[in-house]
C-alpha cells in the first residue's frame, strides 16, 4: 500500500482556526501531513518563523501524522525533499481559486508528479484570514472562536507591544 505524504504550506501569521480545521481534515486524508512555513522575505511577518512553529506544532500536536516545518525557496523544491505527492491547498473564495489554479498549473510545470488537493473550509472559517485576525488584533476588536487560546494570547501580546511600541 502507498503511503501518501502531502505538505500544507503557508505563511500562518499567526495560524487560525481555519488553517486548524484544513490540517485535521487533512490528517484523515494523507497518511503524513507536513505543515510548511514558508520563509517569505517579501512579506513582513508579525511572529518570526520560529514562533509560528511553535505556535503550530502545539495546535497540531493531537494529530500524530502531522509534522510542522519550515522552508526557503520553491515550495516544489521542498515537497520533493520531504516525499511529498501532494500539495494540500484551501480555498474560501472565487478569488483564492483563480490565485490558487495559477498556483497549481505552475508548480505542475515545475513537477507533474506533485498533485494540488484543494479543499473548502468548514463554512464557519470560509472568511477567515491571518491578514484580517491581525487588523483585527490590532484594533482591539474580539478574535472569539477565530484562533486557538494560545495562538490569540501571543497575538494580544505581540500587538501590545507592538502598539506600546509605536506610542
Amino acid at each position: 500500500m502507498k503511503h501518501v505524504v502531502a505538505i500544507y504550506p503557508g505563511s500562518f501569521d499567526p495560524p487560525t482556526n481555519g488553517h486548524l480545521d484544513l490540517i485535521q481534515r487533512g490528517a484523515k486524508i494523507f497518511d503524513e501531513l507536513v505543515v510548511a512555513i514558508l520563509c517569505n522575505t517579501e512579506k513582513t511577518a508579525l511572529f518570526t518563523v520560529d514562533e509560528r512553529m511553535q505556535m503550530l506544532r502545539e495546535c497540531c500536536a493531537p494529530w500524530t501524522n502531522v509534522r510542522v516545518e519550515s522552508f526557503n525557496g520553491l515550495m516544489v523544491d521542498f515537497a520533493r525533499q520531504c516525499g511529498a505527492q501532494a500539495v494540500l491547498r484551501g480555498i474560501r473564495a472565487v478569488s483564492d481559486y483563480e490565485y490558487e489554479l495559477q498556483m497549481a498549473w505552475m508548480n505542475r510545470k515545475l513537477d507533474p508528479t506533485l498533485e494540488t488537493v484543494f479543499m473548502m473550509p468548514a463554512g464557519a472559517y470560509s472568511y477567515l484570514s491571518s491578514r484580517l485576525v491581525r487588523e483585527i488584533a490590532t484594533l482591539g476588536g474580539s478574535l472569539n472562536g477565530l484562533l486557538p487560546p494560545s495562538v490569540e494570547a501571543q497575538l494580544r501580546t505581540r500587538v501590545s507591544v507592538s502598539a506600546a511600541g509605536s506610542k
